[in-house]
């Protein structure tokens, strides 16, 4: 008590520093990035990211093809972890934009086009390739009208090929709208988490901080046939008349051998209400946004309310049987051993040793630690930690997450590893095993795709110094701590099974079916929880769409746990009731079994989803990263599975007493 009382003072004393700290702030702002306030005439460079194609999913740099070049030269951007990962290349550029200064310029004109050029741009402009472009970090935006619906963009298009035609036509002039916001600087608080890094414009820096902030990046490509001997005569910069896009395909740019292309754009700024925090919204405006909100709650509702049936159900069975069984116990000993049927008879074999125990306990270690890194992850986006504007941030997160998490994988398949063996012999293999397991596979399959992305010569392949990063990071973080978490596993105290094992094993009765067609089938139930928001997720990394409601994702996630526990642990006590006592495996496999849903449904994407998706290349691209994301959803479901049912079956012998 007396050192509750010492204790009080400190606690009040933090609580009105914070609540002085909290009187002091205006308001805060903490996802994306640090606010850039310009002034009148102040020079924005746009910047370029890979050129981008959802027909082949393979990215190509800006630079690939012959495009005008900034005065100072090429300069790469500070790529972090994930961008790199992605196959983000983002590039300085020459489009150079002067706040509120609305202006034509010219930008420069190519030499002749040779035969390997107009090679590359009529492929790429068949390939709907996309040039992604990015102003004070926002991605341009195009706006284009279809059947009288305003459809959303990022990105213009390289060029376009018009219908019955073998002609290409490149996009050489870009109308751009700036839409800026002006700010007063009016106490308001901002916290930038973005690459720009953590700061804080205070009351102090209010007169710096004043002026116009971009809020909104559009752009409405065009093709213009220009006479490349006028052309020729301006110097970058140099101010043009305003054009009018041509309809006709005499005056567009022609994509042809010795052809001279000259590029330019012009720049309007408008003023406009919205303010900064908010400038994300028009890219998070979703196609179908109702209908994925209606589906979303459709489902929780619908699996909700069937784990509820499926949970009421089976309190009520187990309930029923243990009551029965105290009743028996109280009338007679040699009554009660008569019987017993059903799971009780299995009482000495129930604990006995599984097949491949090394196996299920390395498999139980990675599920741990990809469950713990999916977890947190999608809470810190859910809290806006990893906003669309901080590029590669989520995948960064993701991958410290799951080095730092591997002391707990350790840590768990070691106290299991002891718990099945009895004794902590060989744990040190054990958590090398789990260390080099899944992230194995990963570097296995990645090594083959990134083969295949070098022969294509794709940005999206992981450069060679990428890859001695990530092995750096793999044996000189994930693995000590790996070691480590076994360590501890062996100082940890092993769980006692509350029933002895027989020596000699009880033999399973036959069965009309076997048991694994219904293992197989449990995985539907937790896959109906999850195939709508699937649809959502593949089609953000393979449309290149942004997925921000991570909200309604973490509210998913938790009812697939919730399904997945319950799933496996009634399908733990069927088999335990037919006197199946080999529940180990079948407990892992009834919920992760909903992997194998998900790559069938990946392929089902592919098919009807993503028509477009041209070359074996790209759809051995697809099938590769699909294969990737099953394998650790079948870890982290079975996961989930196990060490439920595993509790599950301890609980349930540790209720009765049986000699």
């Amino acid at each position: 008590m007396a050192f509750s009382e010492r204790k009080m003072p400190r606690i009040c004393w933090l609580f009105l520093l914070v609540i002085l700290f909290a009187h002091s702030c205006h308001g805060f702002y903490l996802p994306g990035s640090y606010m850039h306030t310009y002034s009148t005439t102040d020079s924005i460079f746009a910047k370029v990211n890979s050129l981008t194609s959802i027909e082949t999913e393979l990215p190509f740099s800006y630079y690939s093809l012959p495009y005008c070049k900034p005065l100072s030269g090429i300069k790469k951007s500070a790529e972090n972890l994930g961008e790199l990962l992605m196959g983000d290349q983002i590039d300085n550029s020459p489009y150079r934009f002067r706040m509120n200064v609305n202006e034509s310029l010219y930008l420069c004109t190519t030499n002749p086009l040779n035969e390997h050029e107009v090679k590359l741009l009529k492929q790429r402009t068949r390939d709907l390739y996309q040039v992604n472009m990015i102003l004070d970090n926002l991605p341009v935006m195009r706006i284009a009208k279809q059947n009288g619906i305003n459809i959303q963009w990022t990105g213009f298009p390289v060029g376009y090929t018009p219908p019955n035609s073998n002609d290409d036509y490149i996009i050489n002039h870009l109308k751009f709208k700036v839409l800026v916001h002006e700010y007063e600087g009016s106490g308001v608080q901002i916290i930038g988490t973005g690459k720009e890094g953590m700061d804080v414009i205070s009351e102090a820096d209010k007169s710096k901080a004043s002026g116009f902030e971009i809020v909104g990046f559009e752009v409405f490509p065009c093709s213009v046939k220009y006479d490349p001997e006028v052309m020729t005569k301006l110097h970058m910069y140099d101010n043009i008349s305003s054009v009018n896009c041509p309809l006709e395909l005499e005056k567009s740019q022609i994509i042809r051998e010795q052809e001279r292309i000259s590029f330019s754009y012009e720049v309007e700024f408008v003023k406009s209400d919205i303010r900064w925090p908010s400038r994300w919204d028009a890219y998070l405006k979703m196609e179908g946004a109702r209908v994925h909100w209606f589906s979303i709650l459709n489902s929780l509702m619908v699996i909700t309310f069937l784990a509820g049936i499926v949970f009421v159900i089976f309190l009520r069975t187990v309930r029923r049987d243990l009551t029965r069984y105290e009743e028996l116990d109280k009338e007679a000993q040699a009554q009660m051993n008569e019987e017993l049927s059903g799971w009780k008879l299995v009482v000495g074999d129930v604990f006995r040793e599984p097949d491949c125990p090394k196996l299920l306990c390395v498999m139980i270690g990675d599920g741990v630690q990809i469950t713990g890194m999916t977890a947190v992850t999608i809470v810190f986006a859910a809290l806006g930690f990893m906003s669309p504007a901080s590029r590669g941030m989520l995948l960064t997160g993701m991958i410290i997450l799951y080095l730092f998490l591997g002391i707990v994988a350790g840590y768990v398949a070691v106290r299991l590893w002891r718990t099945l063996k009895g004794t902590s012999e060989g744990w040190r293999s054990l958590s090398w095993l789990v260390a080099c397991f899944f992230p194995g596979i990963v570097f296995v399959i990645l090594t083959v795709l990134n083969f295949i992305l070098w022969g294509s010569k794709s940005t999206g392949a992981i450069p060679i110094s990428l890859y001695f990063v990530l092995l750096s990071l793999w044996f000189c973080i994930s693995v000590p701590l790996t070691l480590m978490g076994g360590f501890l596993g062996t100082r940890a105290e092993a769980i006692q099974y509350p029933v002895r094992t027989n020596q000699i094993p009880r033999e399973i009765p036959a069965r009309k079916y076997p048991s694994w067609l219904l293992v197989l089938g449990a995985g539907t139930l937790p896959f109906g929880t999850l195939f709508i928001e699937l649809f959502f997720i593949l089609s953000s990394i393979w449309l290149g769409r942004f997925y921000y409601v991570f909200g309604f994702l973490l509210i998913v996630l938790l009812l697939l746990v919730i399904v997945c526990a319950e799933v496996s642990v009634v399908l733990t006590y069927m088999h335990l009731c037919v006197e199946d006592w080999r529940w180990w495996w079948k407990a892992f496999f009834a919920s992760g079994s909903v992997a194998l849903y998900v790559f069938l449904y990946s392929i089902n994407y592919l098919v009807f989803d993503l028509q477009s998706l041209s070359g074996p290349v790209s759809a051995i691209l697809y099938l590769g990263y699909s294969m990737i994301m099953a394998i650790a959803i079948m870890l982290s479901t079975g996961t989930i599975g196990f060490i439920t049912s595993f509790y599950f079956v301890h609980y349930l012998f540790s209720s009765v007493k049986i000699d």
